[in-house]
């Protein structure tokens, strides 16, 4: 398995229409939008989609929509599939290996349960050894309750079908700075906090998966590439721009006030959320997110 997941990888919303259900066209638009700003692929039913609120059906659609724009972009395309059961999470990663434009699957540290960190390596170890497609690690503690070291990480970086992961542990702390520094060169570790995405790119993370690039894949894109060529003061300026927009698209619950932006720009028709989630719908908040968006930003 070749796979290797770089540049900046954009974990959609699911829209919704005024009915509830699922807005495909909507979800088409924001896909083909994102890779036209440059994002370099797709992530289907992560955090960011709601993805524990969608019905199965609905899960094989929103996988179906991204796959095909995907397909037709030339992009590869992350699917979520973990969850606290291991054998749920191979059926899971079995039923994604059926779609031939699935690139890879994004796979959560076991949340709930809060087994050992041995428990969790060899949870990994199971699924990855049944998996039709490569896996990215999603390495989340404050969503998860259970905090997976750099040295499991990089045992976990030895397996053939485990080719990254998201690092979102809500600071740049020693483990992930041993982490950058003790994987092997072919494994991706990609930044998972927004808004720490331009000092882990620094540190040489190879992409990140950005919830508020659904708004500003532009802008992340181009920090991407300013880090890549070396031009330090270019891509510093720019994380310095981005760092206050993308506090505000997180200062609510994720997506909330993600999709709020994106239905004020007219991205996708409502900004609805499922329950538990509530909308995000204070017009004063909205402004002030827009407020803080570069010009550019604005569709």
């Amino acid at each position: 398995m070749t796979f290797r997941p770089s540049g900046i990888l954009v974990p959609l919303v699911t829209p919704f229409a005024d009915s509830g259900h699922v807005e495909a066209a909507d979800l088409h638009r924001l896909a083909q939008t994102v890779i036209d700003d440059g994002a370099a692929g797709l992530v289907a039913l992560g955090t960011t989609a709601e993805a524990a609120t969608l019905s199965p059906q609905e899960r094989r659609d929103v996988v179906r929509v991204c796959a095909a724009v995907c397909r037709e972009r030339r992009v590869p395309l992350l699917v979520g599939t973990g969850t606290n059961d291991t054998a749920g999470t191979v059926r899971a990663l079995n039923e994604v290996g059926e779609q031939p434009d699935v690139a890879g699957a994004l796979v959560v540290v076991p949340y709930y349960t809060r087994p050992t960190e041995a428990g969790v390596v060899a949870h990994f170890e199971y699924v990855a050894d049944r998996s039709p497609v490569p896996i990215v690690l999603y390495n989340v503690p404050y969503r998860t309750g259970q905090q997976l070291g750099w040295e499991s990480v990089v045992r976990l970086s030895e397996h053939p079908r485990i080719v990254g992961v998201k690092q979102a542990v809500g600071a740049i702390d020693t483990d992930t700075a041993r982490l950058l520094a003790e994987c092997p060169e072919e494994f991706s570790v990609l930044a998972g906090e927004d808004t720490l995405v331009s000092p882990l790119l620094a540190m040489g993370a190879a992409g990140a998966i950005a919830a508020t690039a659904n708004v500003c894949a532009a802008e992340f894109a181009g920090l991407f590439r300013s880090w890549s060529a070396g031009r330090v003061e270019q891509a510093r300026d720019l994380g310095n721009r981005l760092a206050a927009p993308v506090s505000a698209l997180m200062s609510g619950p994720n997506p909330t006030v993600i999709k709020a932006v994106l239905h004020a720009q007219g991205t996708i028709s409502t900004s609805n959320v499922r329950l538990p989630l509530l909308p995000a719908d204070d017009a004063a908040a909205i402004a002030g997110v827009l407020a803080h968006l570069p010009a550019q930003v604005g569709r």
